[in-house]
């Protein structure tokens, strides 16, 4: 029988990959995957379980594909501790700290204790970290498995977090000097795409993207 969907069967689970996607992950090994910038107390890095990729509390580092990518549709389904802090690399290269080389869309359960008053509205998930605030409110609870999209089409870039959009945002709207200056992988055009892990129990799993011409 003909369909449009193929089957992606992880860990006893079946994901639905959608026409012109192709899945990043097997569900059982990290092949594809590299793992960069890996603290020394990082002691795990990343790890596959229950059909996830997982950053543990005593893991990190940044675990990028092998493959660039340069316009692209990206999704995934995650899951947070209380508190959990993550990201989401895009264009990212082989080289310094992602969130300024490349491009950081946050991952983080904001609306926790620790971070009232203390982060800024850059910092909220689904922004482009410290550079373009995310809206709020489509947050799952932390332990609840969330599903998002990342879409960067040239300039433009949106994030679509359990069916609403937090993020539609042209990064040739942001002309402030000393931010290009922080953050010279704006005006990258293409690099890897993967996890920037803080030493905090974040999982994700049905990871699939598109390149888009």
């Amino acid at each position: 029988m003909k369909t449009a969907l193929a089957l992606m069967i992880t860990a006893g689970l079946a994901f639905p990959v959608e026409k012109g996607f192709v899945s990043l992950f097997d569900g059982k090994t990290l092949n594809g995957w590299t793992l960069f910038n890996k603290g020394k107390n990082d002691e795990r890095g990343y790890i596959v379980q229950n059909g996830s990729i997982v950053c543990p509390l005593d893991g990190g580092g940044n675990l990028l594909t092998e493959k660039e990518y340069a316009n692209f549709v990206l999704r995934f389904e995650f899951k947070m501790e209380p508190g959990g802090n993550n990201g989401i690399g895009i264009r990212a290269p082989l080289a310094g700290d992602i969130a300024y080389t490349g491009m950081e869309i946050q991952v983080l359960d904001h609306d926790h204790e620790k971070y009232k008053g203390r982060i800024k509205p850059t910092q909220f998930h689904g922004s482009v970290y410290d550079v373009i605030p995310a809206k709020t409110g489509a947050l799952k609870p932390a332990g609840e498995w969330n599903s998002e999209e990342i879409v960067a089409n040239g300039s433009k870039i949106k994030v679509t977090l359990n069916g609403k959009v937090i993020l539609d945002a042209d990064l040739e709207s942001v002309t402030d000097p000393a931010i290009h200056k922080k953050h010279p992988g704006l005006k990258r055009t293409s690099g890897r795409v993967g996890f920037l892990g803080h030493k905090s129990l974040v999982e994700f799993r049905n990871i699939r993207i598109k390149e888009l011409k």
